[in-house]
């Protein structure tokens, strides 16, 4: 049996939708992507700021590249 990767990844996209739709319908605070990812990244303080503007700068710039580039 083979998995399709198509399924896969579409099944974990619809998974982290719903959570967080649910996240946001329960307004408890706190579980929603966003705030995990402040958190995580402490973007209150400069140096975290910092360092998640880097990260998603950077991420997004290697994204970018690999998707549109990477078969030419």
């Amino acid at each position: 049996m083979s998995l399709n990767p198509n399924v896969i990844w579409a099944t974990l996209f619809a998974a982290g939708a719903a959570y967080e739709a649910y996240a946001i319908a329960n307004k408890v605070q706190g579980d929603t992507l966003s705030e995990r990812v402040r958190a995580l990244f402490n973007v209150k303080r400069k140096p975290g700021r910092g360092l998640f503007v880097v990260a998603w700068a950077g991420f997004s710039v290697w994204f970018l590249f690999h998707i549109a580039f990477s078969s030419l």
